[in-house]
């Protein structure tokens, strides 16, 4: 076995073993360690690529691999995330508590599942999609993960009153939870956070980008969360229309060109 080849694989497989803990968290109500975890699970999931591009150990398996801890971490912990959060209104507002009459609102914290069924519809998708392989198409797994978890985190904060009010209201959360599923699946071109090269020219978008969600973190703390994610969005598809308009614009100049001949 080449040890240097399964380095990535090594990182992948902790990615998945904080997914599990960040369970365990979940369950037991810690979702202050649970967030960390996820963190930490997306901090191995962003190196395990690099790495294999470094070391040139990218496989199949990697790739197998990738997606199965991926489904772990960013699927099935913020799809249970949103089923306890659910739950705990039910169980600790009197006006959302569970009686005879309203039994069949029961179901309601099941309805967390979307985004893992969201998930991992995604995660397929993406590895079988093309058009993904310097970019993204919808949201990626990772970053929706963040979005979900920093909801109980705001939440402990507590300090912008209103919001922890909305959180805490399940209608809010059902929206929440369908815009999710509805981004990470959604035809949006998104660029990549992952660097594939060290150098200035090729990364200076996600450096740019990562010191501006530094800025956010430092001013609004698990506000900025949200923030960040739903501008990773916007400036995407800023981007991508900026990429677009100078390609027609090139386009046009090389037909005027042809013309001219």
């Amino acid at each position: 076995m080449n040890i240097k080849k399964q380095i990535p694989n090594i990182f992948t497989l902790l990615n998945l073993l904080s997914g599990l803990i960040a369970i365990i968290c979940v369950f037991n109500g810690y979702y202050d360690h649970a967030f960390l975890f996820v963190c930490l699970g997306i901090f191995f999931d962003f190196w395990d690529g690099f790495l294999a591009r470094r070391l040139h150990a990218n496989s199949d398996l990697g790739l197998q691999l990738d997606s199965l801890a991926d489904m772990v971490t960013s699927g099935v912990v913020p799809g249970l995330m949103m089923f306890k959060l659910f739950e705990t209104i039910q169980t600790t507002q009197p006006q959302f508590m569970l009686t005879e009459a309203t039994y069949y609102m029961g179901i309601v914290p099941y309805l967390g599942f979307i985004i893992t069924l969201a998930s991992c519809y995604r995660l397929a998708n993406f590895n079988i999609d093309t058009r993904q392989t310097n970019s993204f198409i919808g949201l990626p797994t990772p970053a929706n993960a963040l979005l979900i978890m920093s909801i109980p985190m705001i939440q402990y904060v507590d300090s912008y009153q209103w919001l922890t009010n909305a959180l805490d209201n399940p209608y809010i959360l059902l929206l929440i939870t369908v815009i999710s599923a509805y981004l990470l699946n959604a035809e949006i071109p998104l660029f990549a956070l992952k660097f594939k090269k060290l150098d200035w020219q090729s990364s200076k978008l996600q450096v740019l980008f990562l010191l501006y969600a530094l800025v956010l973190l430092v001013i609004f703390s698990f506000v900025a969360i949200p923030l960040i994610i739903f501008s990773y969005i916007i400036i995407s598809v800023l981007v991508n229309k900026l990429v677009k308009n100078k390609l027609w614009q090139l386009e046009k100049a090389q037909n005027l060109l042809l013309k001219k001949r």
